[in-house]
C-alpha cells in the first residue's frame, strides 16, 4: 500500500464521506463508548454481469446442500469424527451433537427449528474463475454493512460526481442491487412469525441475538435490530452468561426468556469459539461446561435456531473439504440432482486433506504458492501461507493432522485502476485492490425465505493484494460494493 502523504481526494468529500458512515451506523464501537467509520473504498470494484449471475445461481444451492447435509446427522458423526478429535473446540460441539442427534436412546430431543442465515465467501481467480473461499454458518454477519455500503457509494455518486467518476473503473459500470438488510430481516421475520402461529400466540414475535460481552461491532448488529423492529418483531440481546441463568422451559417446548416471555428465533453472533463459553467466575470442573450447556438448552425448545450446532459443525473447513473431494452424484443424498451438483462443484477450489502423504507432496512437489494452510477458526488469523507451510506442517503432530486442510490458494484480479481506501479519517492510495465477494441466504427449514429465492444480499471486502488478512474488522480489508458490467 502507498503511504505518500499527498491528498487524492478533498477532505471536504473524506469527512463527508466519513460522516455519513456514522451517521447511517456503519462504525465500531470504542472502547470509550465512541465510535469509529468502517474503513471503506471510495468507489466500487467492478466485476462482469455474467459472473455474478453464477454466483447469484450457485449460492442457493450451496445453502440447499449445506441444509440438507446439516440435518443428515449420522452423515456429520461419521465424517466429522476425525476432526473432532484434533481440534478440541469442535470436539465440544460434537459432544453436544451428539448428545442432540445421538443414538435413539438419548434422553435430549432437539425440537429446534432450523434457520439457516449463510454467508458464501468467493474470489474470483484469474486462472479458474470464481470460487468458494468458506462456508460462515455461525455469526455470518455484515449484511446490514454490505447493503450500507452499496447506499454509500450511491451517496458518492451523486453528491460528488466527480470524486466518484475519477476512481471508478468503468464509468458505463451499473451498481448491483444489494438488499441485505432488508432481506436477512425479512427471513428473520418469516421464521419468527412461522413459531409464533405453530403456538397460536398473539402479538409481536421475539427475536433474540446472543451476542459477546464488550461486543465492539455493535453497530451492524443494531441495524439489523431496527430492521426487524421495522417488520414489527420484538428484539432483545443477550450473552451465554446472561442465558445461563435466565432462559426456561414452557408449555410444548416453548422457550422463555425472563421478563421477556417467549422466544421465536434466536440468532448467535457468539459461539464460534470456546472464549465464547469461558466464565472463569462459574469455576467449572470441565471447562465451558455450563454456557455450552445453554446453547444445547435452547435448541431443546421449538424454536427458529441460527447457527444450529449441526450447522456450525455442516459449515465447517472440514465439510468443505470433504464435500470438494467427493464426486458430483454423491450430492443426490441431499436432494441435488446432477446439474444441481455440477454447478456447485464449479465453484469449489480443491482441497486436500493433511496426513503424511499429503505432508511428504507439499515438501517435495508442491508449488507452495499455490496453497494456504487452514485450520477450523473463523474470521481473521487461522491461515498459513507460502513459506510458512512447510514449517507449519512439520511441527504438527499427528494428532493434529485432522484438524488442518489445504487448499487452492486464490488469486484474484487486481483492479485495472488505483483506489483510494479511507481509514480512521485517512485517505491513502491502493494500486493492487482485490476483493472477496460475500452472498447472503436465507432458508427455514430447508426453504429459501427471502424474496428473492433464498439470496439475501452481499458484503464486498477489499485489501491491499500484498496483506493476507482482508477482513474488515480484524484485518487489513475496507467496505465495498459491486458494479457490473458486460
Amino acid at each position: 500500500m502507498n503511504t505518500e502523504k499527498k491528498s487524492f481526494v478533498s477532505q471536504q468529500v473524506i469527512e463527508d464521506a466519513c460522516e455519513w458512515e456514522i451517521m447511517h451506523g456503519v462504525a465500531f464501537k470504542q472502547a470509550d463508548s465512541t465510535a469509529r467509520h468502517c474503513p471503506f473504498s471510495i468507489a466500487p470494484m467492478t466485476i462482469e454481469r455474467d459472473v455474478y449471475q453464477h454466483l447469484l445461481a450457485v449460492t442457493p444451492l450451496i445453502t440447499k446442500l449445506i441444509n440438507n447435509v446439516s440435518e443428515d446427522h449420522d452423515f456429520l458423526q461419521a465424517s466429522l469424527s476425525n476432526m473432532a478429535k484434533a481440534d478440541p473446540f469442535f470436539g465440544l460441539l460434537m459432544s453436544l451433537h451428539q448428545q442432540l442427534h445421538g443414538d435413539e436412546t438419548n434422553k435430549l430431543v432437539a425440537a429446534r427449528q432450523s434457520l439457516l442465515l449463510m454467508r458464501t465467501d468467493f474470489m474470483d481467480d484469474r486462472t479458474h474463475g470464481a470460487k468458494v473461499i468458506e462456508f460462515n454458518g455461525i455469526a455470518a454477519g455484515m449484511g446490514p454493512f454490505g447493503q450500507r455500503a452499496a447506499e454509500f457509494h450511491s451517496f458518492i455518486k451523486n453528491q460528488w460526481p466527480d470524486t466518484y467518476n475519477q476512481w471508478i473503473e468503468d464509468s458505463s459500470a451499473v451498481p448491483a442491487d444489494n438488499h441485505g438488510l432488508e432481506q436477512l430481516a425479512y427471513g428473520i421475520a418469516t421464521a419468527a412469525r412461522a413459531i409464533k402461529t405453530d403456538f397460536g400466540d398473539q402479538g409481536k414475535p421475539t427475536f433474540l441475538m446472543v451476542v459477546q460481552k464488550n461486543e465492539d461491532n455493535v453497530y451492524d448488529q443494531h441495524l439489523l435490530e431496527v430492521e426487524l423492529q421495522k417488520q414489527g418483531i420484538c428484539t432483545v440481546r443477550r450473552t451465554f452468561e446472561q442465558l445461563s441463568c435466565q432462559l426456561s422451559s414452557g408449555e410444548n417446548k416453548r422457550l422463555i426468556l425472563e421478563n421477556i416471555g417467549a422466544v421465536d428465533v434466536v440468532y448467535l453472533r457468539a459461539g464460534y469459539q470456546y472464549e465464547d463459553y469461558f466464565a472463569p467466575e462459574l469455576n467449572e470442573k470441565v471447562c465451558c461446561q455450563t454456557l455450552s450447556q445453554t446453547r444445547l438448552l435452547i435448541e431443546q425448545h421449538h424454536v427458529a435456531v441460527n447457527a444450529t450446532i449441526s450447522q456450525q459443525l455442516a459449515t465447517s473447513k472440514t465439510m468443505q473439504m470433504l464435500l470438494t473431494m467427493m464426486p458430483e452424484s454423491e450430492y443426490a443424498r441431499w436432494g441435488l440432482s446432477i446439474e444441481e451438483a455440477q454447478l456447485v462443484k464449479s465453484v469449489l477450489a480443491e482441497m486436500k486433506p493433511v496426513n503424511v502423504e499429503t505432508i511428504k507432496w507439499f515438501d517435495t512437489e508442491a508449488i507452495q504458492n499455490e496453497w494456504v494452510l487452514k485450520n477450523q477458526g473463523e474470521g481473521g488469523g487461522h491461515c498459513v501461507f507460502g513459506e510458512d507451510i512447510r514449517n507449519k506442517l512439520n511441527k504438527l503432530d499427528p494428532e493434529e493432522y485432522d484438524a488442518w486442510a489445504l487448499m487452492q490458494r486464490l488469486y484474484p484480479h487486481e483492479r485495472d485502476t488505483p483506489t483510494i481506501a479511507v481509514r480512521d479519517g485517512e485517505q491513502t492510495i491502493v494500486d493492487d485492490l482485490v476483493s472477496e465477494i460475500g452472498l447472503f441466504t436465507a432458508y427455514y427449514n430447508g426453504k429459501p425465505v427471502t424474496e428473492f429465492e433464498g439470496y439475501a444480499g452481499y458484503l464486498i471486502r477489499s485489501k491491499p493484494a500484498s496483506e493476507n488478512e482482508g477482513g474488515i474488522h480484524s484485518g487489513k480489508g475496507i467496505l465495498d460494493s459491486l458494479v457490473l458490467i458486460d
